[in-house]
């Protein structure tokens, strides 16, 4: 059963994502997915980053982490431990056996740090390659 305390916190979760992935359209990034999930979890976007300076375009993972004020883990940024980096590597994995073609792309891990206050969102950080693959 999903309490009101849930269903804000899932309405928090969701509208940060959607948040993030009009921020990162409009940033340049070509958006593939959003919530992906298989067996061993969810990615939240999967996302062609830009190719910019020197880098060339890459495939991003990207996690969002929404909390609301006076939180207790950095704004989420605790939240990705060991345990759900491993998490994530697995699913990733799933994902491209799923999408080959796309396992050519250099590939990266990002974390977008989002903070919900009533009805307005902050982007607080977007950290680039969280995790070594």
């Amino acid at each position: 059963m999903v309490t009101p305390s849930d269903s804000r916190h899932l309405d928090l979760g969701l509208r940060a994502e959607q948040h993030v992935g009009q921020w990162l359209s409009e940033a340049g990034w070509e958006l593939l997915h959003h919530r992906w999930h298989c067996r061993w979890g969810e990615l939240d976007w999967v996302a062609i980053a830009p190719a910019i300076d020197a880098q060339p375009r890459s495939l991003v993972f990207v996690e969002v982490k929404a909390r609301s004020r006076g939180n207790w883990d950095a704004d989420g940024l605790l939240a990705l431990n060991a345990r759900k980096q491993a998490k994530l590597w697995q699913t990733a994995e799933l994902f491209l056996a799923e999408f080959p073609d796309l396992a050519e792309l250099p590939c990266r891990f990002d974390l977008v740090l989002v903070r919900g206050e009533g009805d307005r969102l902050h982007l607080l950080q977007h950290l680039y390659n969280v995790f070594e693959q």
